[in-house]
């Protein structure tokens, strides 16, 4: 597991989320539209809070003793700050049961004295999942514990005052990592610029400014339409969001808003119907996983506040009714910032009629209401798409031209209504070696795989060279996507497209496939998955063999497979509906 989904999942379990509520000595006059969701909240994290402190480590002789454990008995300072975060919100918020509540100190200090423990004379942490000495990870517990901190602080606790010197402790040697180390991914950079403009307003230092604008000289890394170098639409493109706003907020860098803008902006067009975001063209690890729009809650509602933006605002309504527990470690941050709770301006209307092309990530964006679909180049994904909550996760093409036939198209061309996706191959044989090259050294290499190796094959003469030439055409009308699939060039070269169904959907007109699960044909006619109200109707059917896994395809896609087959040259018309 990920230090994000980690956190997340902490505070998901805490039922930290959306927004804060009044911190110790902080009333307010008049009632904010959030207070009923922001009791219920308070009261999750109430509730939860026995769980997660059954769970601390108590063990006086153990060598990570304050510390909470995952889910495989691995202690994080990651988790434990998350920890902090939640007894900090119990203990600063008014409506919790656990206002002010002494029996609460005792966790907090062995967390804080945990956190010291297990932090490098560096000032870094280790992400003992993968991860030491590390200076991103050490950022990330910063985002966690600097509002936490702030809340401990401002509760004027004088039997805190232990957990505060700790904490403020933990928090200086960790600015003095993130003065001076290093970064894995993009995204870092900005992470730890905004633990550092967070240490600085905590502890104000020139070091930490310094650094800041040392990481911030080499410019956002955001393309023309909006998109960050990961294009990690669930995970990291939120946590930059985040990061950015943090240093604008807290050391007044307007100039920083403007990147968050534009790829909240581009997002909105990234959203399917039921909420979910699109995640098939990230680099990172949640590339074709389900993505929540959870994290980028706080952006959205802070720029819609700050810009008066409808749009933003919408999307943060939207956000709340979808998945408010799952907002995970908002409620800390948002106690310290009451202006956050302040009315949202009124909703303007989201986009949910378009079609654009993202030339950046190779990648076209179709709504039509309830159906959605995205089209794509520079992925083992060609189409995907939505009707409601029926979801067409992958339309995958693969043929076994020489164990290389995984369709992936080098670019989207998008002309006129009309997307084409490409791919060429050639498949050769080689030639002996010359008498000269043999006379020169050359000799026969052969790879591990028992393959000729790749710089014998270089220095070869190439013969009975094998041709291969598939075009995918793509056009839609009125949320009907039209998907013309013809591959020529060598012949008899079997075929198999796959059309992978979320797991949970009842399928119809198709038949299973002999001895692989969840794995079917649609020999003819229209196929048709459904998903409570929500139904996908594909097709016409198309099986001339059984042979879905051809050689050098991937492996089926995790969920409920159709296959189109047949043999080179290969043409069908699928219909997406």
């Amino acid at each position: 597991m990920n230090r994000r989904n980690f956190i997340t999942g902490v505070a998901a379990a805490t039922g930290l989320a959306v927004v804060g509520y009044r911190a110790s000595g902080a009333e307010t006059s008049t009632a904010s539209p959030l207070d009923d969701l922001l009791r219920r909240l308070i009261r999750a994290n109430d509730a939860a809070l026995p769980a997660l402190l059954g769970q601390q480590e108590r063990r006086t002789d153990h060598r990570w003793l304050g510390g909470l454990p995952n889910e495989v008995g691995i202690h994080t300072t990651g988790g434990t700050a998350s920890l902090v975060a939640a007894l900090a919100c119990a203990v600063a918020a008014r409506d919790s049961h656990y206002f002010q509540a002494p029996e609460l100190v005792e966790p907090l200090q062995l967390a804080a004295r945990y956190l010291l423990a297990a932090q490098h004379d560096d000032g870094t942490t280790d992400l003992l999942m993968t991860n030491f000495h590390s200076t991103p990870d050490t950022a990330f517990c910063i985002e966690t514990l600097f509002p936490a901190y702030q809340l401990l602080r401002d509760s004027l606790q004088p039997a805190l005052g232990p957990v505060l010197t700790d904490l403020a402790k933990f928090i200086v040697q960790a600015g003095d990592a993130l003065a001076t180390g290093g970064v894995h991914t993009p995204n870092h950079r900005w992470v730890v610029c905004g633990g550092l403009a967070s240490i600085h307003s905590l502890f104000p230092h020139p070091k930490y400014l310094g650094r800041i604008e040392q990481w911030l000289a080499e410019t956002v890394d955001i393309d023309a339409d909006g998109q960050f170098t990961e294009k990690s639409t669930s995970v990291y493109s939120p946590v930059v969001d985040r990061a950015l706003l943090t240093v604008a907020r807290l050391l007044d860098r307007p100039a920083l808003l403007e990147p968050v803008r534009r790829n909240l902006e581009m997002t909105l067009y990234y959203i399917h119907p039921d909420g979910e975001v699109v995640t098939e063209a990230s680099r990172r690890q949640d590339r074709y996983q389900r993505g929540s729009m959870a994290r980028y809650y706080y952006s959205y509602r802070y720029l819609a506040l700050r810009d008066g933006n409808g749009r933003f605002a919408a999307m943060a309504r939207q956000i709340e009714r979808g998945s408010p527990t799952h907002l995970g470690g908002e409620l800390a941050a948002l106690l310290t910032q009451p202006e956050m709770r302040r009315a949202l301006p009124a909703d303007a209307p989201l986009p949910t009629d378009y079609a654009k092309v993202f030339a950046g990530s190779k990648l076209a964006r179709i709504r039509r209401g309830a159906a959605s679909g995205t089209i794509l180049a520079a992925n083992t994904t060609l189409f995907s798409f939505r009707q409601g909550a029926a979801a067409l996760e992958a339309v995958r093409l693969a043929a076994s031209f020489f164990g290389k036939g995984q369709f992936v198209a080098d670019d989207l061309e998008a002309s006129g209504g009309r997307y084409l996706l490409r791919q060429q191959l050639d498949g050769p044989y080689f030639q002996p070696l010359s008498a000269e090259q043999i006379a020169r050294g050359e000799q026969v290499r052969m790879a591990p795989n028992g393959t000729l190796a790749t710089d014998g094959r270089v220095a070869r003469a190439r013969s009975n060279l094998q041709h291969y030439d598939a075009v995918v055409s793509i056009t839609e009308s009125a949320g009907k996507f039209t998907l013309t699939i013809s591959i020529t060039g060598t012949d008899n070269v079997p075929v198999a497209v796959e059309l992978a169904f979320r797991h949970g959907g009842v399928l119809s007109g198709v038949t299973p496939v002999a001895g692989i699960r969840d794995a079917y044909l649609l020999p003819s006619g229209m196929g048709r998955y459904t998903l409570g109200a929500d139904t996908i109707e594909f097709g016409p059917g198309h099986a001339e063999h059984t042979y879905t896994q051809v050689r050098g395809a991937l492996a089926k896609w995790d969920g409920q497979s159709v296959y189109l087959t047949g043999f080179t040259p290969f043409r069908t018309v699928v219909t997406i509906a």
